[in-house]
């Protein structure tokens, strides 16, 4: 008997606002990404094993950033 399991972390896009990047200095929109972790059996995702996290992905350079969840709320509304 197999038993499939394992981790897939998944992205979504939250928003995209327009502002000045911490890498290449321009300014330019910002994609900010939810990534979320969650145990797999079967390929079926039960459970997030870990808190969801922000990251910042610049439209000009693609540097990709750690976010303060914070920041990411006043950003988005």
């Amino acid at each position: 008997m197999f038993l499939l399991f394992g981790l897939r972390s998944k992205d979504h896009v939250i928003g995209t606002p327009s502002m000045t990047c911490e890498i290449c200095g321009w300014a330019a929109p910002q994609t900010v990404l939810r990534r979320s972790t969650k145990f797999t059996l079967f390929f079926v995702p039960l459970f997030p094993v870990r808190p969801s996290r922000y990251y910042l992905v610049c439209g000009h350079c693609r540097g990709f950033r750690d976010a303060d969840p914070r920041m990411v709320e006043s950003l988005v509304h």
